[in-house]
């Protein structure tokens, strides 16, 4: 008898429990239930997001391939739309920039490289936009603009030694000869970390420099005195 009194003890014991607990567990459970749903949810939209945005970034590439401008502005538009926080809208614009660069539409280039530099992109891929730029820029003549775009740029450790290449390129254009060969100097130390810049190709370009102007000025000018003291202390004066 108390054995059995004990099970009803119990019995009501637990009654009274899910009285009072039952209907948190039942919104835990129905909670939990809400979350992988969700999860699943929200892990297959974004699986299927990937595809779509892969789909997208693989027709543009044939269209680089067949030189279809018409359909690589469609397509990037389209990407950049639909999926403009990924990396297939970064690397979009990087492509469409490029065949503009082919098909000698540099401004349309330059446009373009610069609105990757204003969107959300990650650095890495506005380190490579932002270089690309240079070069359209440096195309086009603008090597002051060349300058500021990269200056602030110069102590990125892992595009250093590309930033300082192209500097030196920019210097080169405005004739500042030893700015030139100092940041050629910088590229080809920073490229000794890691392999980012064609080394013999910047030792070329710091060779092909030419003197500085001001020391051409002081040896000319050391050779001018050097011919008026003979004149003036020599026996003979040729006429």
């Amino acid at each position: 008898m108390d054995d059995l009194l004990s099970e009803k003890e119990q019995l009501e014991q637990m009654r009274s429990w899910w009285s009072e607990y039952g209907k948190y567990v039942i919104a835990g459970v129905v909670l939990g239930a809400g979350f992988l749903f969700g999860l699943n949810y929200y892990t297959a939209s974004q699986l299927k997001a990937q595809q779509e945005a892969s789909l997208l970034y693989e027709k543009l590439a044939n269209s680089v391939v067949d030189e279809n401008l018409d359909m690589a502005e469609t397509v990037t538009a389209d990407i950049v739309a639909e999926h403009g926080d990924s990396a297939y809208a970064w690397q979009a614009r990087l492509l469409l920039a490029r065949i503009y660069m082919d098909k000698n539409r540099d401004q349309d280039a330059a446009d373009t490289l610069t609105e990757l530099l204003e969107s959300d992109a990650g650095e890495e891929f506005k380190h490579i936009g932002r270089l690309r730029l240079a070069k359209v820029m440096l195309y086009q003549g603008k090597a002051e603009e060349v300058v500021s775009l990269l200056e602030p740029q110069s102590d990125s450790n892992a595009f250093a030694a590309r930033y300082a290449e192209a500097l030196g390129d920019a210097y080169v254009a405005l004739g500042q000869y030893e700015d030139a060969r100092g940041a050629y100097q910088l590229a080809l130390g920073e490229s000794s970390q890691s392999a980012t810049v064609d080394q013999s190709f910047v030792q070329l370009k710091l060779l092909d420099l030419p003197l500085a102007t001001a020391s051409l000025a002081a040896e000319d000018s050391g050779d001018e005195s050097g011919d008026e003291a003979t004149d003036t202390t020599g026996d003979e004066v040729v006429e």
